[in-house]
């Protein structure tokens, strides 16, 4: 590996030319908390606010005479290959889903400028991979991964390097995301074995798991796009290559309601904005607890690009998860008084958020859908004795995902 931790310095060196490194931060909230020195290696920092226009550099640095460049994202790659196509003076085609959100197109254009072309099209990722591999075909462009590609790979490698340069040594446990696996994949190819790992993922898109356990690359059969920038339906086949021998032991999964309380907490506490996918690390120190204790650990925050237009999802979700906020569907009695009953058996801390009650003159009970948000999870176990105490019928639907999906 010593041609490509110098190939990967050289990398570092030339991207100086185009941005600065992005700062590593020790983290005295999370120091505290954990009893450890927390350092964040802050790529939510960068130009794009994303560590993906390393990789975008690096790949287009080492190939001057393409003429195009072109991706599938709907994300942080398509805005890093963006912003390089404008450095470099290289036209971009960027394929993106119909389905993406607008602040995503226009940022992507904002990088891009007239170097870039944004296609729509496709309502899913798949079909929108499908039309830019098919345009590459028939065009010439050169498709550029966001993750499965030797230089890319190289490029994120960078963050490595910029990391042991600004700590004056390797960490002792370094938490790293995974999503196709481009960025842990170049770490760990430049740091070797001089530190400990651990390799997050979301529940939803874990992977790297479902590969180390088949012993290759394996599609996973649903992704939940929550934490979009590391939900990835099938590692690389050349990232798995330098990550096969990584070990189950060393990956985590993370619920993606929890992930929404460190997002939350990061913004309150420390005002550092994060998306989903930026605040896995940070999420996994509750998970390595003691086995950090007193040592050096850095969490690479990957990205924050994130649109405040999905903070109600986030709070609600992070609600959830603590046990703060219910859903239930309660049989209430048709009969004068019953709902008076009921908010009798409300706490002082209990607010309803949501009530919904259709009465039906030909039954003798209506179905209620209603929202309680609490200040303490265990008013819930105070409120649902009440309800069982007074004879009232309910179901709790908080984790039902699909009957959810039509009521909430």
């Amino acid at each position: 590996m010593t041609d490509f931790a110098q190939s990967a310095r050289d990398a570092t060196q030339a991207m100086r030319d185009v941005f600065p490194q992005t700062p590593l931060q020790r983290n005295a909230h999370l120091s505290d908390l954990y009893h450890a020195e927390v350092y964040l290696k802050r790529e939510d920092l960068s130009p794009v606010r994303s560590y993906k226009l390393r990789g975008a550099f690096n790949a287009m640095r080492k190939r001057p005479d393409v003429g195009v460049f072109v991706c599938a994202s709907a994300g942080n790659h398509a805005q890093g290959v963006a912003y390089m196509c404008r450095h470099f003076g290289k036209k971009g085609v960027i394929f993106m889903p119909v389905t993406t959100p607008q602040q995503k197109i226009q940022k992507t254009s904002m990088f891009g400028g007239d170097s870039i072309e944004i296609r729509l099209t496709g309502d899913y990722f798949d079909d929108t991979l499908a039309s830019a591999q098919a345009f590459c075909a028939e065009s010439g462009g050169h498709f550029l991964s966001p993750f499965d590609d030797e230089d890319v790979i190289e490029g994120q490698a960078s963050v490595a390097v910029e990391m042991m340069e600004q700590l004056g040594k390797c960490p002792d446990h370094l938490v790293l995301p995974v999503g196709g696996g481009g960025l842990s994949a170049g770490m760990l190819s430049y740091l070797g074995t001089q530190c400990q790992y651990t390799f997050v993922e979301p529940a939803g898109g874990a992977s790297l798991r479902a590969a180390l356990d088949a012993g290759k690359p394996v599609s996973l059969d649903t992704v939940n796009t929550f934490a979009d920038g590391a939900a990835v339906g099938q590692i690389g086949q050349k990232t798995f290559a330098r990550l096969k021998d990584v070990g189950l032991a060393n990956t985590l999964t993370i619920r993606e309601d929890r992930l929404c309380t460190t997002i939350l907490e990061m913004l309150n506490v420390e005002g550092i904005v994060l998306e989903p996918a930026g605040a896995l690390s940070i999420d996994a120190l509750q998970d390595l607890g003691q086995s950090i204790r007193g040592r050096t650990v850095v969490c690479v925050t990957t990205g924050g690009n994130f649109d405040f237009e999905r903070l109600p999802e986030v709070k609600e979700r992070a609600q959830k998860y603590l046990g703060l906020k219910k859903y239930f569907i309660l049989r209430l009695p048709q009969r004068p008084g019953a709902l008076k009953d009921f908010l009798g058996f409300l706490g002082p801390d209990d607010d309803i958020a949501r009530f919904e009650y259709l009465k039906k003159s030909a039954r003798n009970y209506g179905s209620v859908l209603i929202g309680i948000e609490t200040k303490r999870a265990s008013s819930f176990d105070d409120l649902f004795g009440k309800l069982d105490a007074g004879g009232f019928t309910y179901q709790d639907i908080t984790d039902d995902d699909l009957l959810a999906q039509f009521v909430i």
